[in-house]
């Protein structure tokens, strides 16, 4: 009796601990971006009465002099309320009574956040890792292709395509974007830059889809504190890249619908990764979620951080606050399509687990 409930305790809590590790870090995504927000108000002086991690009733709640701290059951989102943030307030303190640059740091320091926490996991992948990875040809497999087309050891991939290569994330990412497996490099060969158009690669079929094999193997330097510091701003280019051509490639119609996870597809994605996969590759997910999320919020969309920044950059320029009546309503629009996306994201999410 009792090796069948440490048979099933065991069971349950090898599919349960990736799912609270996911949590735990989405979790903690979010905090630091509201926390971005909630220290700068406070060191500019506006007033918050609410601190949030989490949406829906509230778990836990301390009110300290005069901010509500929370925590809420739904571990989704979060939120700092700020005195006089979404409607006029008469209080010297209240965010639309700042000056127009504190309003713009207080706005950004949530997005900024995340990208330095990107930066930082970015840092600590790279330093743990045996090998720190180059975009410099190391080897061909036997039957590689691409040889044929005048690629060689040694050569330091500087283009793919024409877009420019910053660190051995790129190759992959933009090889991968590629459709007929026909690519064109600019390589730097012995100091001196070659164009190697229409290099041919051999493809295989993917869901759906023909991807490129990739024929060759990039050098690799053991961690050191150069390496690593310049590599890691290299690898937030990359990830910064690679978001806004996934959304462009999503807007082109290249990527379909189905393919965007929300909240719920994102915590499935890291649970199965930290159940399956290697410490390093989960921090590789943790860093390009938490940069995904910065990047996003800095979009200039309506309701997003981006979209309070459109306003206070015109307010910059103006030297005239916008009408409060009439961002309002461009914000609540906004809000009102981000809900609807995100409630069609979160169904596309449980069919996708409903048919695993």
């Amino acid at each position: 009796m009792l090796d069948t409930l440490a048979i099933s305790f065991s069971t349950v809590w090898n599919k349960a601990w990736p799912i609270l590790v996911a949590i735990v870090f989405f979790g903690f995504i979010i905090a630091i971006h509201e926390f971005g927000h909630f220290i700068c108000a406070k060191l500019s002086g506006v007033k918050v009465n609410e601190f949030a991690i989490g949406m829906g009733p509230a778990l836990f709640k301390h009110k300290s002099k005069e901010t509500l701290y929370a925590l809420r059951v739904l571990p989704i989102g979060g939120y700092v309320s700020m005195e006089g943030e979404n409607d006029a307030s008469e209080d010297e303190r209240a965010f639309n009574n700042a000056k127009t640059w504190k309003k713009i740091i207080i706005v950004a320091a949530g997005a900024t956040m995340n990208l330095i926490l990107g930066l930082i996991i970015i840092s600590i992948m790279l330093s743990i890792n045996p090998l720190v990875g180059t975009n410099k040809i190391a080897a061909f497999s036997e039957s590689a292709t691409s040889a044929s087309y005048g690629l060689q050891p040694g050569d330091e991939i500087c283009k793919i395509n024409g877009t420019t290569v910053y660190s051995s994330y790129d190759v992959s990412f933009l090889m991968m974007r590629d459709k007929d497996g026909v690519v064109d490099f600019t390589v730097k060969r012995n100091g001196e830059k070659i164009n190697l158009s229409g290099v041919e690669f051999q493809t295989m079929e993917r869901d759906g889809s023909n991807v490129i094999v990739f024929d060759f193997s990039l050098y690799g330097k053991k961690p050191n504190f150069s390496n690593v510091f310049v590599g890691s701003f290299k690898a937030m280019a990359s990830f910064s890249r690679m978001i806004w051509l996934s959304l462009f490639d999503l807007v082109t119609g290249q990527f379909g619908f189905s393919q965007l996870s929300g909240p719920i597809g994102t915590v499935s994605v890291i649970a199965e990764t930290a159940s399956k996969s290697s410490f390093d590759s989960v921090l590789l997910l943790f860093a390009f979620i938490t940069v995904n999320v910065g990047i996003f919020n800095l979009l200039p969309f309506p309701a997003l951080d981006g979209g309070r920044l459109f306003f206070l950059l015109v307010e910059l320029v103006r030297r005239k606050k916008v009408n409060p009546k009439y961002e309002g309503y461009v914000h609540a629009a906004g809000m009102a399509l981000l809900m609807l996306m995100m409630v069609a994201v979160t169904f596309s999410d449980i069919v996708k687990l409903v048919k695993k």
